[in-house]
Formats: C-alpha cells, structure tokens, sequence
C-alpha cells in the first residue's frame, strides 16, 4: 500500500539535505533516489522540501521508497563519536530517527523507510495470513540484528517463523495437524500440500534446489535444537557465531517466502477450479 511522507519527516529530511549536502550533491541523491522532474529552484532546503512534496504527489513512485534512498547513507554511515568534524552528525541522525518512529515509520537496514509494525498489536499469524511480505521481512530483519548479540535467539527465531508459517497454512486449508508439532513434521504435511516435491519435477535444476529447501528446513530445526536458546543452554554442542546465524536465518527467508508465494498460486489456483497446484 502506498504511504505519502508524513510532514514531519519532510521538514527533517530537507533539513539534513541543506546541512549535509552541496547543491550538487542534493540533485545527484535525489535523482538516483528515484525522485520525481528536475531539480526545483530555491535554496537546498527549499529545493529539497519541494521535490519531496512532488514526490508525495507523484503516483507513480512510491514515496517510502525514495525516502529510504535518501537517508540510507545519513543512517548507515560509519560516525566516529570522537571525531568532532562527525560528531556533529549524530544529532540529525537521532532527530530523523525519532521523527519517524513518532510517525509509525521504521528505517530498514539496506535503504528502507517501512510502516511501522503498526501495529504491535499484530502478531506474526496476522502477517501471514495477510501475505504481509514486507512484515514478514521485518520480522527476518530483526533476527538479523540479533545475530550479533545473541545468534542463539536468532537462530530459534528463524526457525519459529518458518514453524509459524506451516502451522498457518496446516490451520488455514483444514490439514490434519501432526502429533509432533516441531518444524521438521509441520514442514512435511506443508511441502506435500503444496507440491513441494523433487521426485515430481522434471526439471534437473529445480529438482536439486527443492532437494535443498528440504536439508534447509532440517538444518535449521536440528540446530534450534543444538544450538539455540530454545531448548535450554545445557552443555553447548555448537559454537554458535554470527555467521552460522545469519546463514540460518537468510536461509529460512528464502525458504520461507518461497512458501508463501506457492500458497499464493495454490489459492489462486483453487479460485480458477484447480484441483492441484501448478508448481
């Protein structure tokens, strides 16, 4: 769904645009951003609030999306505290972070201005029975960040969405629930449902890489199990690092938006009369 800028976040944005950038550097952010017509005259505070609005006007772009390319390198950049000449840089950051926060807005690591989780009120069944991908990758985006802190809890959460997802669709379509609700037997009553099987597929290529979702899906429940918080610290069985978590997690993602995507044509599919998917 399209989100105009909210007023607030335009008056911070073209403040950090006047204070951070040259003329010429305004224009070339704003065009590669995807902003609307050509560079308007004024200061760069005025040129910069003015091709915002233009940009809330313009229906064809999304204005979150050019927002996002915006800040992206204000809210990235690495910022020395120590160093005065950078120093002087953290108030804005923090100001246009607080502005849109107030305004249900979050900034998504990789150039991404989204609706808030609008929404703590929504829980993860609800993204997925929406089809909420953007949620959904939200949800992803902070077991990522968690990967550095505690790649135990991210692991666990990686493989909770995926578990969440079948059990969603399992409940949704009327499937028998497996006795045993773990991620491994949810998965398997999910993949036959929805044609998610190799021995089917002609295709030599497709055949290996659907072979692959399904050592994805083991993986990542035996090492929830080993390595993860879910189960207890005990004795660990793994030196769980930031890069096995975020393995485990971009793994689950990609499988995870798979699934959902072939939930979308299956549904699709029964509107038209299909009796089978179409994988």
């Amino acid at each position: 769904m399209r989100t105009d800028i909210p007023a607030a976040v335009l008056a911070v944005t073209a403040d950090l645009a006047a204070e951070r950038e040259t003329h010429a550097s305004l224009d070339s952010l704003f065009i590669y951003a995807g902003a609307p017509g050509e560079p308007p005259d004024g200061s760069k505070h005025v040129k910069a609030l003015a091709w915002l609005r233009r940009t809330n006007l313009e229906t064809s772009v999304d204005p979150l999306r050019v927002l996002g390319r915006i800040v992206e390198s204000w809210l990235e950049s690495i910022v020395d505290p120590h160093n005065d000449c950078q120093a002087g840089l953290i108030p804005g950051r923090e100001k246009l972070i607080r502005t849109l926060t107030e305004c249900n807005l979050q900034y998504v690591k990789g150039g991404r201005v989204v609706p808030a989780l609008a929404a703590p009120t929504r829980a993860l069944a609800e993204f997925i029975r929406d089809r909420d991908l953007e949620s959904i990758n939200i949800e992803f985006d902070r077991a990522v960040h968690n990967a550095t802190s505690s790649p135990r809890e991210a692991v666990s959460a990686a493989s909770n969405i995926l578990e969440s997802t079948c059990k969603i669709i399992i409940e949704d379509d009327g499937l028998d629930m497996p006795a045993k609700q773990d991620l491994q037997s949810v998965w398997n009553v999910v993949r036959k449902h929805l044609g998610i099987d190799p021995s089917k597929i002609e295709d030599q290529d497709l055949q290996q890489i659907l072979s692959g979702l399904i050592a994805v899906v083991k993986g990542i429940g035996a090492l929830r199990t080993h390595a993860s918080s879910a189960h207890g610290a005990g004795k660990p069985a793994y030196k769980l690092e930031p890069r096995h978590a975020h393995l485990a997690i971009h793994s689950a993602h990609t499988l995870c938006l798979f699934v959902l995507e072939s939930w979308n044509k299956r549904t699709d599919g029964q509107k038209m009369q299909k009796t089978t998917p179409d994988f």
